[in-house]
């Protein structure tokens, strides 16, 4: 039988959304003043935001809010990746982070993709039926 999953703490996309997240703000510490307010910001933001859009997603009521949120998760994921190549085309990333973090979320969209996929599909017999035989979801 499968874990529950209370929180979005129980899913693996969400703490590798966490690790990325963390692993950019430790770079980006050690840029210079201007480095950070510019690009450091940014790629803060829209790393940071990958796991906080899985988060609020989760907290929805509705399945469709949830794969909303996920979309928004996803295109921070690239914008992330975008903001990756500038920092290793401007010397402020080693290429050896760079490569390990750009593995990281290419290997974070396709499970993404696949939580995505699976939202709001739920075992027939765990299904509430409405008097019509619809099931609600």
């Amino acid at each position: 039988m499968k874990e529950k999953i209370e929180c979005p703490e129980d899913l693996r996309i969400h703490n590798s959304a966490v690790e990325i997240a963390n692993l950019i703000w430790s770079a980006v510490g050690k840029w210079d003043h201007f480095s950070k307010s510019t690009l450091g910001r940014q790629i803060v933001r829209s790393a940071d935001s990958i796991a906080q859009n899985i988060s609020d997603g989760f907290g929805r009521f509705y399945f469709k809010e949830n794969k909303l949120f996920c979309y928004y998760a996803r295109g921070s994921a690239y914008e992330t990746l975008c903001s990756l190549n500038f920092a290793a085309q401007r010397g402020l990333i080693s290429n050896d982070l760079h490569v390990k973090l750009k593995d990281m979320i290419e290997a974070l969209l396709p499970q993404l993709n696949n939580y995505i996929n699976s939202t709001g599909k739920i075992p027939v017999e765990t299904a509430v039926q409405t008097s019509s035989g619809d099931h609600k979801n």
